[in-house]
Order: structure tokens, then C-alpha cells, then sequence
């Protein structure tokens, strides 16, 4: 990373539709996304605010993309994290275009389809980017342990105990 720059996005929304998933020339698989984000604009002169929603193109590789193709479908609430990135590419007439994406290293899935809310989020980061740099290990979503059954143990008999404040030995000095 240069020094003094940074260049992370996060984002929190619903996909607008499935995930568009294939495979790289080297094999890597690759899902892009179409995220939409809202917020509310300021109020116009009857006091209602609209809201604004903004599309996000995401990318996502590896393992990632996957699990992205197996889980997540139009309107599926997702939390991802990245970096943008701006590409250049010719179209058909040789016209040159920019496309700027969100290049994802980490996932989480927040809840249900439309219903939303509900559940809690699995997460998973890693993947590889651009050019076939590796993105970051792959963090596999951690599972829970089934609770193991315990014997009720015998607890001892508590024997009173006598008090013996005495302040006399206490340090006076406090270390703050």
C-alpha cells in the first residue's frame, strides 16, 4: 500500500439481480454483482424526502464467487468490503470506456431474499484479484460445536469463612 492512501469501500445492500458468474482464462472463477444502496435526499419543499438509490458493480473471485453463486440471488442482503478499481477497455467501434467496480475481498451474508433481517451473517474474504494476484487467504465460515451434555456436578459445602478486613496493609499509592 502507498503511504498515506487508502482505498477501501463498504458497502451494505440488496442485490438487484443473480449473481453473473463465470470462469477466467486461468481458470479462476469470477461473479460480478449488481448491488443497490439507498439513501434519503434532502427534503423538498413539502417536506418528504425521495429516496436515492445508487448501483454498485462488484467483483468477486475465487472461492468467493462460489459461494456468492450458491448463496446469494436477486434481492439477497449482502455486506462487502473492497477496493475500487477503474478499467479500461475498447468497445466495438474502438471508442475507449472506463468501468469502475468494487474488487471484493470480503463477504458477508446479512439475511434472507426480500424478507431481510432475519439470520445472521456468515463471512468469508479472500480470492483472487486482477491479473491473478492472490487476494488474501480464504476464511472459512466458522461452525458451531454442539453443546456437550455436562453432569451436574456435586458442589462442596461452602465453609464460612471469617472476615479479616484489615485496611492497615493497603497501599495507599494508586498507579494513575
Amino acid at each position: 500500500m502507498a503511504k498515506g492512501t487508502v482505498n477501501k469501500v463498504i458497502i451494505l445492500g440488496r442485490l438487484g439481480q443473480d449473481p453473473e458468474v463465470r470462469a477466467a482464462a486461468s481458470g479462476t472463477t469470477v461473479a460480478n454483482l449488481n448491488v443497490a444502496t439507498n439513501e434519503l435526499g434532502p427534503k423538498d419543499p413539502s417536506g418528504m424526502r425521495q429516496e436515492n438509490t445508487e448501483w454498485h458493480r462488484c467483483v468477486l473471485f475465487g472461492r468467493t464467487a462460489e459461494l456468492a453463486q450458491q448463496y446469494l440471488s436477486k434481492g439477497s442482503l449482502v455486506y462487502l468490503e473492497g477496493r475500487l478499481q477503474t478499467r479500461k477497455w475498447q468497445d466495438q467501434n474502438g471508442n475507449d470506456r472506463y468501468s469502475t467496480e468494487i474488487v471484493v475481498n470480503e463477504m458477508q451474508f446479512v439475511g434472507g431474499g426480500q424478507g431481510g433481517g432475519q439470520g445472521g451473517g456468515q463471512g468469508m474474504s479472500g480470492g483472487q484479484g486482477m491479473g491473478g494476484q492472490q487476494g488474501g487467504g480464504f476464511n472459512q465460515p466458522q461452525q458451531q460445536q454442539p453443546a456437550q451434555q455436562r453432569q451436574p456436578q456435586q458442589q462442596p459445602q461452602a465453609q464460612p469463612q471469617q472476615s479479616t478486613n484489615n485496611f492497615d496493609d493497603f497501599d495507599d499509592d494508586i498507579p494513575f
